[in-house]
């Protein structure tokens, strides 16, 4: 599904360059289920980023899927990551403007979907992350944990090929956090494939493969 190639990232500062990533060199299979760990500064949230389109200015090369990353355009780039990957951030990243039900909404936009098989889709996962109650309520209505839970059911409301998480777990309590895990394992073992970057060596541990990094480098798969 995913293969990196010698992928570097860097700044340039006064002083010099400044590399972010060093020569990453990853397969990604479908149906993994990946857990990415390091200290901060390490580099794991920048290569989840590449991982998921959202940084183009990197070298090195990408496939996805059988697609060259590099050498797509923007607007190709963009199709192939709408249609196959979901994302969940630390900092939630739900539209303020849209409501819980229609920020649950818009991924399934990219399918070609009639209105009524959207409607049933969001009123399941609505039921499933128990969150019915908030669906014509606004982000900045809702607490960090109920914001966290609906980014997660956004991630996989339209059934990607490929999750994405950033702390999936970060600003849950523990019961919750326990639940998404166990969501992330049941989704894994019906044939998604997950990507997390976290600190918890509990949440690795939900994992098949854990990649570790230190100073951009990976020292250990």
């Amino acid at each position: 599904m995913i293969r990196l190639s010698n992928v570097e990232k860097s700044y340039d500062l006064a002083g010099g360059k400044v590399f972010v990533l060093r020569r990453i060199d990853l397969e990604i299979r479908e149906g993994d289920f990946v857990s990415i760990m390091g200290p901060s500064g390490a580099g794991k949230s920048t290569l989840l980023h590449i991982l998921g389109m959202h940084d183009s200015a990197f070298s090195g090369d990408y496939e996805f899927l059988g697609e060259p990353v590099p050498r797509l355009g923007r607007k190709q780039r963009l199709e192939l990551q709408k249609r196959n990957i979901g994302f969940v951030f630390q900092s939630y990243h739900l539209l303020d403007d849209l409501t819980v039900y229609e920020n649950l909404e818009l991924p399934l936009s990219y399918r070609d979907l009639k209105k009524s098989d959207r409607q049933g889709i969001v009123a399941d996962v609505l039921d499933r992350f128990q969150i019915v109650g908030k669906k014509d309520l606004y982000p900045n209505q809702l607490s960090g944990g109920q914001q966290q839970l609906v980014g997660v059911a956004r991630a996989i409301v339209a059934n990607p090929k490929l999750v994405l998480a950033d702390e999936p777990t970060g600003n849950l309590h523990s019961d919750q956090g326990r639940e998404i895990m166990e969501l992330f394992r049941r989704l894994n073992e019906q044939g998604t494939t997950i990507v997390q970057v976290t600190h918890s060596e509990t949440n690795a541990s939900y994992g098949k493969r854990i990649v570790k990094l230190k100073d951009g480098w990976l020292v250990k798969d």
